[in-house]
């Protein structure tokens, strides 16, 4: 006999232990087995589990299981990224807590070993906290993005992009890290609102040029009035960056300074004469008109620099500090007191004319919490804009869909205005770039130290000195290659053949550039097709109020710690049923509680099946079935499982839980089960089993359908129902055939039959709801207006109606009694005499004070979402919790006007 409840703590490990020891996780050996193929994600090696990845290998594990129960050879590929920065950042902080030397003391060598052995020993936690969610990964497969063969695919692709002229070294701006002393991508940039100003300084006109600059004007904006000025203004948040500045920006179109361009400004301070330059990058309707160019220090400026011709001064030296290239005054002082001190000498000079305090945002670097220099260095770079052509077609063409297809937007603006790729970083955790520097400037790029040995040899007709670049390459470059390095490229393997390209990509919207795209253009370029045919944009998870989570906000919701409490299929259920396609999932305790009791329910109908000895039987048909409720529910039965693998396939992963809750918890559970009951204690004995092998057969669907949602309880019921009595399990239910039933299996007859019956009784408990009916109060039902068949079905199932709607009587009659409320009944009329059980003129009262408490919030909020300043100004969250209830408001009013109107009916 079953438990009376289900304990997750105790059956989750179990289970799972057991699912990977029979290698059920290992796709088919069935040659014409078609693959199905997901790839996931790899997550940092210094990562936790968190609610993002919960939502995404939740939804990665429910495709996986749904496609392996169909036969396919699904393989669901893991693995760890060796995450350049953060990891690099862990043994640091590690070695520092420990007392040990700093890295750069260490060398590089053995530092590098210090990382291999906190790999060793703790990079496994995020593999295993995802085996804490049920992810039915092939181990087996497990990669890590620094591993031998994808390092060797590393070092291939660079090559070949390098002698295929799509990869290059040239000196240009890159987000600097001054902490770290690296690059870092766009991703790892955090901007951060902080308190500011803009220092206004007057940069005087060189060779006693002046000009009349407007100081007034009039209602049309002429001006009026003019003053002799022998300097420009311009405005800056970065004063120490003027040291660098090599140029001075105004609009072509800006009538007060058009006589200025082609003159000069001598730069305080540093007393370089620098042009005045015309560009539409400056805003003459922004501060002054006037912009400082500093190309080496910003990266407008740098483009503005570009095209006006202006030379590119480097300013500061790789921790931030003033180097050698501005005053001596001002060498080896850190770029924030280089600020101070350049303001305080611009007011004793008198060339700061304005402090204007603002608030603007300042990028920073996400691990370092340091602010961030735009800083022109020398680094490697992808061609990625004829990359980009290529995986521009492909989802174009529609050789690869996003899905939910508004993402496809995004992704063409980003690849449509694609900048080159930076790929370098100065760190030492990583996959150092294979080229070497020789002689006159000379570099062998080759994937081995001996070839490029070789190479120089032959170039240079004898053996030279070579040194390896010390850089490493952007963990997004190996990612990029994911899809085919870990299935074995560049060997020709099996899986390479077998399972690329991959079936479907589950990801978050914020890495469709950094991740997705890069993946297209190298599986396009290397392999000759797209790596996947579809992508899966998952949803964002907020709290239950639509903020984002944060741990400043404490408002974080830690996965593992809700599995512990409320166990992972509910967790697992509750984020699959929230995965609309249009919408961020905003997730409470309180909705996975929610779904933890229907796991319950589910799991005490099962108990009540066993009760009732509802056991399978061997070569039972469900065709052969006579009973109307087991057409009934055999027909409910095939339409469930057609809807739940028609969204399963697209994927729409809401639309596939509505379906199972609503076929478990009200059909099954709540109307089959209830109606099943008179049968169950009855005595005709054919009737009887037939229900039960029809009560067990329904079950055992509900579990195969229901265990890519839920693995867990499923699996448990599975292999529990067979402990009691019936015919053993051939096979784990994850291993089970996914259920195929017949469209013809539906009866219509059955369906009008019951469903007249469900309907009626759900009207009537609606009814009893909404006029405050007493539970305890049974009311009388007459029947007017029936027709043949609304009487006999009236008399089958009379008892059914006395015990579930809780009435006195069901009886036909001419007409309807004083006192009653309608109800449709096909061409019938029922009427539910309610009058002589509620106080009329009260439920009135309290009807109409609730509308009207109704139409108030419907005002109140209608007016705030009709108000432009307020959509403009509220935060995204804000506006939707708005919209939500102005919907909730106007359906409980529609209700209770519903109500009282069948109120005024009564008398």
């Amino acid at each position: 006999m079953l438990e009376k409840t289900f304990d997750p703590k105790s059956v989750e490990p179990r289970l799972y232990a057991a699912w990977e020891a029979s290698g059920a996780f290992k796709p088919a050996e069935d040659p014409n087995a078609e693959p199905f193929v997901i790839v996931i994600p790899p997550p940092n090696v210094t990562g936790s589990l968190h609610i993002g990845h919960a939502l995404n290998n939740t939804l990665q594990d429910v495709l996986t299981r749904f496609h392996r129960m169909r036969g396919k050879a699904a393989l669901w590929l893991p693995g760890t990224d060796h995450a350049g920065i953060a990891t690099q950042m862990v043994v640091e902080r590690q070695l520092a807590a420990a007392g040990n030397i700093g890295r750069r003391d260490m060398g590089r060598e053995a530092f590098v070993e210090k990382v291999w052995e906190w790999k060793a020993e703790s990079g496994g936690a995020i593999t295993n906290q995802l085996r804490r969610l049920g992810a039915s990964c092939d181990w087996s497969r497990e990669r890590f993005t620094l591993d031998e063969g994808l390092s060797a695919a590393v070092r291939k692709v660079f090559v070949q992009l390098y002698k295929q002229n799509l990869l290059y070294r040239d000196k240009r701006l890159v987000n600097w890290d001054p902490q770290f002393q690296t690059a870092i991508s766009d991703l790892e940039v955090e901007q951060k609102e902080v308190d500011g100003a803009y220092w206004h300084f007057a940069y005087p006109l060189a060779d006693g040029v002046t000009y009349q600059h407007p100081i007034a004007f009039d209602e049309d904006g002429k001006p009026t009035e003019f003053e002799t000025r022998d300097y420009i203004v311009v405005a800056t948040t970065r004063p120490e960056t003027m040291l660098g500045d090599t140029g001075v920006a105004v609009h072509p179109d800006d009538e007060r300074y058009k006589g200025l361009v082609g003159k000069f400004v001598t730069l305080p301070i540093v007393g370089r004469r620098i042009p005045i330059v015309a560009d539409d990058y400056a805003d003459p309707t922004k501060g002054s008109g006037a912009v400082k160019i500093t190309p080496a220090h910003d990266f407008n400026d740098f483009g503005v620099g570009k095209r006006a011709g202006l030379e590119a001064i480097n300013i500061l030296t790789v921790e931030a500090k003033l180097n050698e290239n501005v005053p001596a005054e001002y060498v080896g002082m850190d770029r924030f007191v280089a600020r101070k001190a350049i303001v305080a000498r611009a007011e004793e000079e008198g060339w700061l004319k304005e402090i204007e305090k603002t608030k603007h945002m300042v990028p920073h670097g996400d691990r370092s919490g340091v602010v961030i220099e735009p800083f022109l260095t020398d680094q490697w770079y992808v061609d990625a804009k004829t990359l980009a052509q290529p995986a521009l077609k492909a989802v174009e063409s529609g050789e690869t869909v996003f899905e939910p297809k508004h993402w496809e937007k995004t992704y063409f603006e980003w690849l449509r205005n694609i900048e080159p790729w930076c790929v370098s970083r100065q760190l030492w955790w990583g996959h150092r770039i294979p080229a070497w520097f020789g002689p006159e400037g000379s570099i062998f790029v080759e994937e081995t130290e001996e070839a490029a040995y070789a190479a120089a040899r032959a170039q240079f007709g004898a053996d030279v000195q070579l040194t390896q670049d010390e850089d490493v390459l952007d963990t997004w470059f190996s990612s990029a290659l994911w899809p085919f390095s870990t299935l074995g490229w560049p060997e020709k393997t099996a899986d390479l053949a077998k399972f690329y390209p991959t079936s479907t990509l589950v990801t978050g919207f914020d890495i469709i550039f950094f991740w997705v795209a890069r993946m297209m253009m190298m599986g396009i370029h290397f392999m000759g097709e797209a790596p996947f045919k579809q992508v899966f944009i998952n949803a964002l998870v907020r709290d239950e109020k639509g903020a984002k989570m944060s741990k400043s906000k404490g408002n974080v919701m830690d996965p593992l710690i809700l599995i512990d409490e409320l166990g992972c299929d509910a967790v697992r259920f509750t984020l699959t049923a929230m995965s609309g396609q249009a919408r961020d999932i905003k997730l409470s305790k309180q909705r996975i509680e929610g779904y933890r009791n229907f796991g319950t329910k589910l799991w005490n109908a099962s108990r009540f099946a066993q009760m009732n000895e509802c056991v399978r039987v061997e070569g039972f048909d469900p065709a052969t079935v006579q009973q109307p409720i087991n057409k009934w529910i055999r027909g409910e039965t095939v339409k469930t499982v057609a809807e739940v693998t028609k969204a399963l396939e697209a994927p729409s992963f809401d639309e596939a839980a509505g379906a199972l809750y609503r076929f478990v918890w009200n059909v099954f559970c709540d109307w089959y089960l209830e109606l099943a009951k008179p049968i169950l204690n009855g005595d005709d004995a054919a009737a009887k089993a037939e229900t039960r092998a029809t009560a067990a057969w329904a079950l055992d669907v509900i579990l195969k359908l229901l265990h890519p949602v839920m693995p867990f309880i499923t699996e448990e019921l599975w292999q529990k129902t067979a402990e009691f009595v019936g015919p053993p399990r051939d096979t784990m239910l994850i291993s089970a055939k996914w259920p195929e039933l017949p469209a013809d299996w539906i009866d219509a007859e059955a369906e009008a039959e019951i469903g007249w019956l469900v309907e009626t009784v759900g009207e009537i408990r609606s009814i009893r709801a909404e006029m405050n009916v007493p539970p305890s109060a049974k009311p009388a039902l007459s029947v007017v207006g029936a027709g043949p068949e609304t009487k006999a079905r009236l008399a089958r199932h009379r008892d059914l109606l006395l015990t579930l709607a809780r009435l006195d009587s069901a009886r036909e009659a001419d007409a309807a009694p004083a006192g009653s409320v309608p109800i449709v009944m096909g061409e019938a009329t029922g009427a539910l005499a309610i009058a002589e059980f509620i106080d009329l003129a009260a439920e009135k009262a309290r009807l109409t004070k609730e509308i009207a408490g109704h139409v108030g919030e419907i005002e109140k909020v209608g007016k705030k979402l009709g108000n432009p300043d307020f959509l403009a100004r509220a935060k995204e969250e804000v506006v939707e919790e708005n919209r939500e209830r102005l919907a909730e408001a106007e359906a409980a009013k529609a209700k209770l006007e519903a109500a009282l109107s069948r109120l005024e009916s009564v008398g």
